[in-house]
């Protein structure tokens, strides 16, 4: 499968509102195949359609296991339509982007929350988050009704440039 090229921060694409899919088929699963491959290339934890171009909404979630001290277990998703239907408490943490690379900034966040969403058979998903499971599904989420994790930061003096390897253990 084709590494996707990443759309980044200055594209409008990133800023448009992501088309609901209607319909689940082969050209959806190709492109969420590609895009397992382009997350896969570019390390991160999690990828938006309109982050590869496609005015979709749909996303991929993989944080490995043992990625969050407070919660072992490693988490893969494809969810197509995801959308946030409960959520509660508030917790600040600092995130990076793919679209963004090499900055981080702090970001505040719902603790948990519940996402509802199909996955690539048209089944229906039903996820409760904690952690930094949360935090990668609103991310993700954001970024499907043009949301960049920056608009959301409170205190800009948070935002800063990082080496390579740091921006890695954030980038969302």
């Amino acid at each position: 499968m084709p590494i996707l090229d990443l759309v980044f921060v200055g594209d409008e694409r990133l800023r448009k509102k992501a088309t609901k899919v209607h319909r689940i088929d082969d050209s959806l699963r190709k492109l969420a195949a590609d895009m397992w491959d382009t997350l896969r290339d570019a390390r991160g934890v999690g990828l938006a359609a309109p982050q590869v171009g496609a005015s979709r909404r749909m996303v991929l979630i993989h944080v490995p296991e043992n990625y969050d001290e407070d919660d072992p277990t490693e988490y893969t998703f494809t969810l197509v339509n995801p959308e946030i239907v409960k959520s509660y408490g508030r917790k600040v943490g600092t995130e990076g982007c793919l679209s963004m690379p090499g900055w981080i900034g702090d970001v505040p966040r719902f603790e948990a929350v519940t996402v509802k969403a199909l996955d690539l058979d048209g089944r229906p998903i039903r996820i409760k988050a904690e952690n930094h499971l949360a935090t990668v599904l609103q991310h993700e989420i954001d970024h499907l009704d043009g949301i960049m994790y920056t608009d959301r930061i409170e205190d800009p003096s948070t935002l800063i440039r990082v080496n390579e390897e740091e921006f890695e253990e954030v980038a969302e």
